[in-house]
C-alpha cells in the first residue's frame, strides 16, 4: 500500500487500550458484528489496509465511507443538525482540538438518528454514520461503520453480492485516495 510508513503507537491509536492490544497481539481478521451479504475477500483486504493507517486517516476514511449513505436516511432526518454536529466534532478530534470525552458525548447524540429512523435502511445508514464518528474514539468502529454501509447496500439491493462487492471496491479506493 503506497504512502504508509511504520507508525508510532500514538499515531496508530489514540486509545490506550487499542495501543496496548496492538503491542501485544498480531493482526487477525475480524468477523462482522452484524449479518451481511459481503465479499469477504475484499473486506479482509480493506481491514488489512486499515491496520496500516494512522487513526487520523482511518477516521477520515470512515467518514468518507458513511457520508454517501446519509442520502438513505428517512426524509425527516436528512437535514438534521446532528449530522453537521457529528462531522464537525470528528474533524475537531482529528485536528486534536477536542478529547475523546467530548467526541463520545456527541457520538451518543448522533446515534439518536438511528433510534429515530422509521425504515431499516435509514437505521443502517445512521448507524454507519454514528460508527464513523466513533472512530475518533476507537479504531475498531471503522470496520463496523463499513459493515453498516454494506448493510445499507444489502437492504437497497435485495442482498446483491455484486452490489456489496462494488461498495467494497469503493471503500478500498477511498483508502488509496486518502494516501495520494
Amino acid at each position: 500500500m503506497k504512502g504508509v510508513e511504520v507508525l508510532d503507537i500514538e499515531d496508530y491509536a489514540w486509545n490506550k487500550h487499542e495501543q496496548k492490544m496492538k503491542e501485544q497481539a498480531e493482526f487477525t481478521q475480524s468477523n462482522p458484528k452484524i449479518k451481511i451479504i459481503d465479499n469477504k475477500e475484499l473486506r479482509n483486504k480493506i481491514e488489512e489496509n486499515l491496520e496500516k493507517l494512522p487513526q487520523k486517516i482511518l477516521a477520515q476514511w470512515a467518514l468518507k465511507v458513511a457520508i454517501p449513505f446519509l442520502d438513505d436516511l428517512d426524509n425527516n432526518l436528512k437535514n438534521d443538525s446532528r449530522i453537521e454536529l457529528g462531522i464537525e466534532t470528528l474533524e475537531n478530534r482529528i485536528e486534536g482540538s477536542i478529547r475523546a470525552y467530548e467526541l463520545r458525548k456527541i457520538g451518543f447524540i448522533v446515534n439518536e438518528l438511528a433510534k429515530e429512523s422509521k425504515t431499516e435502511v435509514s437505521k443502517y445508514a445512521a448507524r454507519s454514520f454514528a460508527q464513523a464518528i466513533a472512530t475518533g474514539h476507537m479504531r475498531g468502529h471503522a470496520m463496523v461503520s463499513s459493515d453498516y454501509a454494506i448493510k445499507v447496500v444489502n437492504s437497497l439491493t435485495s442482498n446483491s453480492l455484486n452490489a456489496s462487492t462494488e461498495e467494497r471496491r469503493r471503500q478500498l479506493k477511498l483508502i488509496d485516495n486518502l494516501l495520494d
